[in-house]
C-alpha cells in the first residue's frame, strides 16, 4: 500500500527495441542488463506506476529470447511494491502480439493497449490503490496508425493528408481526455491524469542512424505540442530516442531509448523520467541509465583514426566501434589496417565507412565495403544512381519505396 503522505511516483520509459541488433551483433546481454537495472531502480525509488510508451520490441514478430526478457521483467515488477504497469504499443510493435496475453497480464496489474480501440473508453485506465480508490487516470493512447485516424480519398494532396492526420490525432486525444475528465469528476477529487503517445512531435530532435522513421507515408505531419489536452498533468511520449521536452514544457517529455540504437547515439546520456504526482502538480526528475556496452564513432584521416584507436586500447577494455574514414588518400587496405590496429585489444569494429570511396564510386561496391555496412536507404539510393534514373522520376520512386516499407511494417502478421 502506498504511503499516503508522499506523492504518487511514476516512472516513464519507452523504445526498448528488445531484439534489435547492431550491424549483425545481437544485444541481448545489454537488454538483460538494462531490464535488471530497471527492476532494481523500481525498488530503490519506490515506484508506484511504470509506464512504457511504445516500441517494446524491435519487430512485430520478436524472438523467443526477446519475449522471455519482456515477460521475465514483468514478473519481477509484479513481485515488487510497484502496483501498476501500463504498456502501449509503438510503431515497431505488433498490436495483436502485445494484446494477446492482456487478460493474463491484467492479473499482474499490467495494463496493455496494443492499438486504437473501437470503444475509446478502453484507452482510459483508472488505477486504484489497495482500498479501491482512484489514484491515477491514464489516457493510454498507443501508436495511431494511419487507418485509425483518417479515411483516404482519391485525389487528395499531401497538404490534405497532413491536415486530416493532424485533425484525426487531435480528435482522438480530445475524445479520450473528455472520458478521463468525466471519470475524474465521478471521484469528486483531483485525481491526476497522465497521457501517453507514440508519435513524432514537431521540433523533436533525432540523430543520424537512430532508426527513427517518419510515421505517416508521404506526409510531413509532425504533431504540434498544442494538440495535446490541457488536462494532462504529465504527457509520456515514445518514438524519438533522444530524451527531450516537448514544446519546452517540463511535464511533456520523451524519455528516449534506454540504449543507444546506433552509433549516432554513442556518448548520448540516456535516462528515465521519474514523475512525482500530487493532486494537479507534477515534478519531473531524470534518472540516468548506466552504459552497458560502450559504442564509439571514430572518424577523420588515417592518422586521427589510428591515434584514437591507440588511445582507446590504452583506456578501455572493450568497445564497439564505427570507423568513418574521411582522408584524401584512397586507402584500399583500410580494413586490414584497422584489424591490425585493434588486434589483441577488447575493441571490435562493427562498421567501416570509407567516405573517400563512396564519393568517388557511388554506383558500385568496393572491396572493403560490405552490404552490411550500408543502411537500407543507402542501398536504395545507390540503386537509383546505378540505373541512371532521371532526377524527376527519383522522387516518385522514393515515395513508392517508402509506401511499400510502411505497408510491410504496418501489416500485423499475428492479426486475424
Amino acid at each position: 500500500m502506498k504511503d499516503q503522505s508522499r506523492p504518487l511516483k511514476l516512472l516513464h520509459t519507452s523504445d526498448w527495441h528488445l531484439g534489435r541488433s547492431l550491424y549483425g551483433r545481437k544485444r541481448y546481454e545489454e537488454f538483460e542488463a538494462f531490464l535488471g537495472w530497471l527492476a532494481e531502480t523500481i525498488v530503490r525509488e519506490r515506484i508506484d506506476v511504470l509506464l512504457v510508451a511504445g516500441d517494446i520490441f524491435d519487430t512485430s514478430a520478436p524472438s523467443h529470447r526477446a519475449q522471455a526478457l519482456y515477460y521475465g521483467f514483468l514478473c519481477k515488477v509484479a513481485a515488487s511494491a510497484c502496483r501498476h504497469v501500463v504498456v502501449v504499443a509503438g510503431n515497431h510493435d505488433s498490436p495483436s502480439f502485445l494484446s494477446a496475453p492482456k487478460a493474463l497480464l491484467r492479473a499482474l496489474d499490467v495494463h496493455v493497449i496494443g492499438s486504437a480501440t473501437e470503444e475509446l473508453a478502453d484507452e482510459v485506465v483508472v488505477l486504484t490503490d489497495s482500498a479501491g480508490a482512484a489514484e491515477l487516470i491514464v489516457c493510454a493512447v498507443p501508436y495511431l496508425r494511419d487507418r485509425d485516424i483518417r479515411t483516404a480519398e482519391a485525389g487528395e494532396t499531401i497538404e490534405d493528408k497532413d491536415r486530416k492526420l493532424l485533425d484525426g490525432i487531435r480528435g482522438h486525444y480530445a475524445d479520450v481526455a473528455e472520458i478521463a475528465e468525466r471519470r475524474r469528476a465521478e471521484w469528486g477529487r483531483p485525481v491526476p491524469i497522465v497521457g501517453t503517445g507514440h508519435l513524432f512531435a514537431a521540433g523533436g530532435q533525432t540523430v543520424e542512424g537512430d532508426g527513427v522513421r517518419e510515421l505517416y507515408v508521404g506526409s510531413l505531419a509532425h504533431v504540434p505540442a498544442g494538440i495535446f489536452p490541457a488536462c494532462f498533468d504529465y504527457l509520456a511520449l515514445g518514438h524519438l530516442h533522444v530524451p527531450q521536452k516537448v514544446g519546452g514544457l517540463e511535464t511533456r517529455r520523451y524519455s528516449g531509448s534506454p540504449l543507444p540504437m546506433g552509433f549516432g547515439e554513442a556518448g548520448q546520456a540516456k535516462s528515465l523520467c521519474l514523475v512525482e504526482l500530487s493532486g494537479g502538480d507534477a515534478a519531473v526528475r531524470l534518472v540516468e541509465i548506466p552504459v552497458f556496452q560502450h559504442l564509439e564513432r571514430v572518424r577523420g584521416t588515417w592518422d586521427a583514426i589510428a591515434a584514437r584507436i591507440l588511445e582507446l586500447t590504452a583506456t578501455r577494455r572493450d568497445a564497439w566501434l564505427e570507423v568513418v574514414y574521411e582522408g584524401e588518400e584512397m586507402m584500399s587496405d583500410l580494413r586490414q589496417r584497422l584489424e591490425l590496429a585493434v588486434e589483441g585489444s577488447g575493441l571490435e569494429i562493427l562498421r567501416v565507412r570509407n567516405n573517400r570511396i563512396v564519393e568517388r564510386v557511388l554506383e558500385r561496391m568496393e572491396e572493403e565495403e560490405h552490404l552490411a555496412d550500408l543502411e537500407v536507404g543507402e542501398v536504395f539510393e545507390r540503386c537509383l544512381a546505378a540505373h541512371g534514373i532521371l532526377a524527376e522520376e527519383q522522387s516518385e520512386l522514393r515515395r513508392a519505396y517508402q509506401e511499400i516499407l510502411h505497408a510491410l511494417h504496418d501489416a500485423d502478421p499475428l492479426a486475424e
